[in-house]
């Protein structure tokens, strides 16, 4: 796993952020939100998640336009960056979207294929992808289906939930009630299906840096 490294320029734009919310919100809120990464912490998705050297399981999804993507016919052509991010109503997910889309060159000129996976209804994983001017595949896993396969996903605790369904309506956007959100982890996989990098991290504020990801990408050629 590549933890606590992110001192990169993703890392600087998240921060901003982070002090945004620190500025913003209640004490009370805080600690919700504080106690809800450790409660994500103490319950071994980390841990148990798919890690280095782990065969990445096929899947076929949907994408924004309701073409089918399977990530085995993805790796005939090269390498896979897999990422998960949370929904379009995550700010820290949107920042993430960004810096990839912008070092998209970078990934094809490794030979990569870029795809992200949220649990957001279709309709929704559109809005954020014509949001964000996307040029890679944005695919819907509903119930976190493929999530769960990977080991990546977690519930939300009552008071985090609560805030995020009279937020925005979590259990509208994601069509079912679980109330619960895939980690924002990152892979590379490589043209043999293994997992040569991974990040995963309790706190939904954190996300792989490009520069690592490029990095891994490097080491497969």
């Amino acid at each position: 796993m590549d933890n606590n490294k992110n001192t990169g320029e993703l890392d600087v734009l998240l921060d901003e952020v982070r002090q945004a919310g620190a500025a913003k919100f209640s004490d009370e809120k805080k600690q919700i939100y504080a106690d809800g990464i450790a409660s994500v912490a103490k319950s071994g998705v980390v841990e148990n998640a798919l890690n280095v050297g782990d065969k990445a399981l096929n899947f076929t999804l949907k994408n924004a336009l309701n073409e089918s993507v399977n990530l085995y016919d993805e790796l005939k052509n090269g390498p896979v960056v897999l990422t998960w991010y949370r929904g379009g109503w995550c700010p820290y997910c949107n920042i993430t979207l960004h810096a990839l889309q912008d070092k998209l060159p970078e990934f094809k000129n490794e030979g990569a294929t870029l795809l992200a996976l949220t649990p957001e209804l279709p309709d929704n994983s559109l809005s954020t992808s014509e949001k964000n001017n996307l040029e890679f595949s944005v695919l819907s896993d509903l119930e976190n289906t493929v999530g769960k396969e990977y080991g990546v996903v977690y519930t939300l605790t009552d008071d985090v939930a609560s805030i995020y369904n009279a937020g925005f309506g979590l259990n509208k956007v994601n069509g079912d009630a679980s109330n619960q959100l895939p980690l924002a982890a990152t892979y590379v996989i490589d043209t043999n299906g293994i997992i040569q990098y991974a990040f995963l991290d309790a706190d939904y504020t954190k996300r792989a840096e490009v520069s690592d990801i490029l990095t891994a990408l490097k080491k497969l050629s």
